[in-house]
């Protein structure tokens, strides 16, 4: 650490410098990456409307001693010569894409692929649902045919219950009115039958 006074103060101004140094290199970087972008993408316009920003960028931090004036030249005459070159034809742009981007176009593509399955999952769950109801609706079908089966049979069974049944009290009502006669004469009195005596013989007299 410096002790003098004037020795601080240089300490002191040579951070600001400094700073203000690295400001002005990163605006000349900023206006020259602006400007590769603009050519990388294909955007002509952009990059005419942005080459005179960037030499004026780079002109200032000349004037103020951040870059060598040969320096300075070199990298003005490497953007002009890029931005006639592409304009010529002599170098083709292959559009190139940040990591940003492809990582979003994967992202997306995992996306639908997902989306895609789950479509074909959620097809097949239902044709599974569709078919089950089906044997469901025919087992229940075979089943009522059954039950139907069984309840005819019980029907019939008590049609000849009921008609046996029939058939009994009718028997037991004749029966009833054939012995109905025999018991009503047997309760009505006998008529007393008035029968005429012979007369009695006479015993021959003795002589």
């Amino acid at each position: 650490m410096p002790n003098i006074k004037s020795a601080k103060k240089r300490v002191l101004v040579n951070q600001t410098k400094n700073q203000l140094n690295r400001a002005t290199i990163s605006e000349v970087k900023t206006a020259i990456k602006k400007f590769n972008n603009a050519i990388d993408t294909n955007n002509i316009a952009e990059a005419e409307k942005l080459l005179p920003m960037a030499m004026s960028v780079i002109d200032s931090a000349v004037s103020k001693g951040v870059l060598h004036k040969n320096n300075a030249a070199n990298k003005k005459s490497n953007l002009s010569k890029r931005l006639s070159d592409v304009k010529s034809g002599k170098i083709t742009i292959v559009i190139k894409k940040d990591n940003k981007t492809v990582a979003a176009e994967k992202a997306k593509a995992a996306r639908e692929a997902r989306e895609a399955i789950k479509a074909e999952n959620t097809k097949k769950a239902e044709e599974r649902a569709l078919a089950k109801e089906a044997t469901g609706a025919k087992d229940s079908k075979k089943k009522l045919t059954a039950k139907e089966t069984k309840k005819a049979a019980a029907i019939a069974k008590d049609k000849e219950t009921e008609k046996a049944e029939k058939e009994a009290k009718v028997a037991k009502k004749t029966a009833e009115k054939k012995a109905a006669p025999k018991a009503k004469e047997e309760t009505t009195p006998k008529a007393k039958t008035t029968e005429k005596k012979a007369p009695a013989k006479k015993k021959p007299e003795s002589k």
